[in-house]
């Protein structure tokens, strides 16, 4: 019993002594980054949403379920989670998470993936970080560990990595930046309001408080009900019209009274009657029913009081401003819902499944690239009997000879051929929703 007892002792007891014995080491590592992909950004690395989480992971927390934060690394399966790895000049992690790619190489050295944020900047920082080689220190989780140090504001994070990965056709009803963003996204939507002179300061992608007053004054102007501490797409749609029309314009040429010519007077008939205020004939008379019309919208908007103070029933510099931002806001909020229609329609094809949301090249396979063919297929670039879901020389033909007939490559020989980068991407998207877009405009939803 005395010896059956010792070596019960020994099973229990041995691999704690051996663990703890384990002592600190020096490694060889490749270093990464990888980041936590967020909807409605600018750029994806893989092309989209769900194929930068395939990438990247979920994002919202690592392999042992701890949420994602500053300082922690995906390592191989050879390293327990919990144990600790200094890196000279970057940082000490805490290892939490796995990778498909992140494992140990034959040569003796190890690959690490280090996390370094949400969204686009995160992106941007890992992009920028690249790659990196360096000989670290482990400490095994039974060690008596260092505390995890990286302060992640210390890795730059310039937002010009994300163009090459933006698509052609990217707009601001595709983003949603907001209060205390960086990214490409709020760079886009500064751009847009300093084109509209709402925005007079510097480009920097930051969405603090001159961006927001800023959209703030661009949402009062153009009467709408909308936040502006985030980009809504209602809000977008409206800046994207009013940029498309900023350089309309004004309908009427002139003053308008009873000396005024018939061209100036018809014109003010015209803008009149489609702003609901005039119900007569486009004659170039100034009619008593026109001096009607014109006084009506004057007091609606406090420019007069009565028929008899100065002015009254005829448009005048005042009148004439206040005129043209009502028929501008009204142009706008037209186009605006033709914009927003796309979208819907874009929406509507993400949700059956039939529109492009990744990056493609030889040798990938799956439900992206069976689409690819599909789509190549009603173009009359690939066989319909030829659809299998995989990515081979075939389809990288197919695809050569569509970016060829529109003019996204020039020859075999560009660069990008056979290649579903950022551009093809743009077009085979683009043309799906334009075909939609006519069908629903023609027919309605009911179409579909």
């Amino acid at each position: 019993m005395h010896i059956i007892g010792i070596l019960c002792a020994v099973v229990l007891f041995a691999p704690y002594q051996a663990s703890t014995n384990v002592q600190p080491y020096e490694q060889e590592f490749i270093i990464t980054a990888y980041y936590s992909p967020l909807e409605g950004q600018c750029c994806y690395v893989k092309g989209g949403y769900e194929a930068d989480k395939i990438l990247n992971g979920q994002g919202i927390s690592a392999a042992d379920g701890t949420g994602v934060y500053p300082g922690m690394i995906a390592a191989p399966s050879s390293y327990s989670f919990g144990s600790k790895v200094k890196l000279p000049s970057i940082g000490v992690f805490t290892v939490h998470d796995r990778g498909g790619a992140i494992n140990e190489l034959g040569n003796g050295t190890h690959r690490l993936d280090i996390w370094v944020g949400h969204g686009e900047e995160g992106l941007a920082r890992a992009l920028e970080f690249g790659v990196v080689r360096v000989k670290g220190t482990v400490y095994p989780k039974s060690h008596n560990m260092p505390a995890t140090v990286f302060n992640i504001k210390t890795f730059s994070a310039p937002l010009s990595r994300l163009f090459q990965y933006q698509l052609d056709q990217t707009t601001l009803l595709d983003i949603e930046p907001k209060v205390n963003d960086y990214s490409y996204s709020v760079v886009m939507l500064q751009e847009k309001l300093k084109l509209l002179g709402y925005f007079s300061h510097d480009i920097t992608g930051v969405f603090g408080e001159v961006t927001q007053n800023s959209l703030r004054r661009f949402i009062v102007d153009y009467k709408i009900n909308q936040p502006s501490d985030k980009l809504t797409q209602k809000s977008a749609s409206i800046i994207l019209s009013a940029v498309y029309r900023m350089n309309a314009n004004d309908p009427i040429e002139n003053s308008v009274n009873e000396s005024s010519s018939p061209k100036v007077i018809s014109q003010a008939q015209r803008i009149l009657r489609f702003l609901g205020y005039y119900s007569g004939r486009t004659d170039g008379k100034y009619s008593k029913n026109l001096a009607e019309s014109i006084l009506k919208f004057q007091q609606e908007y406090w420019l007069v009081g009565t028929a008899q103070d100065p002015g009254a029933g005829q448009i005048g510099p005042i009148t004439s401003k206040h005129l043209f931002a009502l028929w501008d806001r009204t142009l706008v909020s037209a186009f605006a819902e033709k914009l927003l229609l796309k979208k819907d329609i874009e929406e509507y094809l993400d949700k059956n499944g039939d529109i492009m949301k990744t990056f493609l090249h030889e040798g990938n396979m799956g439900p992206q690239v069976r689409l690819l063919q599909q789509l190549l297929t009603r173009n009359n670039f690939f066989p319909e009997e030829e659809i299998n879901g995989y990515f081979g020389p075939l389809t990288k033909e197919s695809v050569t000879k569509y970016q060829i007939s529109k003019g996204i490559i020039s020859s075999r020989n560009s660069h990008g051929a056979g290649i579903v980068g950022p551009a093809t991407l743009s077009f085979l998207r683009q043309e799906e929703m334009r075909k939609l877009y006519k069908l629903v405009r023609a027919e309605g939803w009911a179409a579909l």
